[in-house]
């Protein structure tokens, strides 16, 4: 690594780091400008034990203080704090158990989904205007446009009620099939679809005329230039599709009932659970812009040409 490329790994880290830090502050200030309580609303509530209750989590103190500890905790003990829900249990702890699940269902999904579609991308773009083009961008199309509550409700209907293939609930290792094709179909579509319009732009760059010229194979054109090449703007797609995937779409997790860490994210910001909020906000913010890095610098392996400012 020369002495530019790690300049800019430093800036990019520096700059990540900044960015969670204001994705921090502003879920904190936000969350607690909200007119409620995450004690209001539970039952045989008096105001004494209210103010018990605020005073035992810190939640009493200025805002300003309450921010503090919080921002110092993080930093140096990387700790969220105990859940004000799930009374016993502390907020890493609850992600932790999450991530298991959401992390095998996003990796499993993620990675079909390229394959998938840079496969069908590719040979949509060497397939030009013939049919199984066509074929490809109307199903593409379909998948792209469909929300994924729409896709996972009809996959749910057909192959859990009314086939009976496989199961609705998806805690067990079966039913995270249905979440899994659910997740993967739209990036899928969109991966493809990235896929064709790249390679078409690179198929007809000059470099490629002058390797047909040459008496290059068609294979080596293809898998050697073309298809390496086109894989620039799938690269930029992964990054942030990755980290959503991973952390657990909110829908389709409480379609499955998947015990993963996007159903944890709804039910915190239900009870106002304000750490568990915090803590999901912090772990989605973190891995996306850690994936935009690594995406970064993957665009030097696959294109030397490209220099890191």
């Amino acid at each position: 690594m020369n002495s530019k490329t790690l300049l800019y790994v430093v800036k990019r880290v520096l700059l990540a780091l900044f960015t969670v830090w204001v994705v921090i502050t502003v879920t904190f200030f936000v969350m607690h400008a909200v007119p409620g309580g995450p004690f209001i609303g539970e039952k045989a509530t008096t105001p004494a034990v209210q103010a018990a209750m605020e005073a035992k989590y810190g939640l009493d103190k200025p805002l300003l203080e309450q921010y503090g500890t919080y921002l110092k905790d993080i930093v140096t003990k990387f700790d969220f704090g105990p859940s004000l829900k799930q009374r016993g249990r502390m907020v890493i702890d609850i992600i932790a158990d999450g991530m298991k699940t959401s992390m095998k269902l996003g990796l499993i999904a993620a990675g079909v989904a390229t394959l998938i579609g840079v496969v069908l991308g590719a040979v949509a773009a060497l397939r030009r205007n013939k049919v199984i083009d066509r074929v490809i961008m109307v199903i593409t199309t379909a998948f792209v446009s469909m929300p994924s509550f729409i896709i996972g409700a009809l996959l749910l209907a057909l192959f859990s009620v009314q086939l009976r293939w496989l199961p609705a609930n998806g805690s067990t290792g079966a039913g995270l099939v249905l979440p899994i094709i659910t997740l993967a179909l739209y990036p899928m579509a969109y991966i493809t679809r990235l896929t064709r319009s790249s390679m078409l732009d690179v198929l007809g760059q000059d470099y490629i005329r002058t390797a047909k010229a040459k008496g290059v194979s068609g294979a080596r054109i293809i898998f050697g230039h073309a298809l390496k090449n086109s894989l620039i703007p799938v690269l930029t797609y992964l990054g942030p599709m990755l980290a959503y995937i991973v952390t657990g779409s909110l829908v389709v997790e409480q379609i499955f009932a998947v015990p993963g860490i996007g159903r944890q994210f709804v039910s915190s910001i239900t009870n106002r659970d304000y750490p568990m909020i915090m803590g999901t906000t912090i772990i989605l913010a973190a891995l996306i812009v850690i994936m935009n890095l690594v995406t970064d610098i993957l665009y030097k392996v696959v294109d030397p040409r490209i220099t890191l400012e």
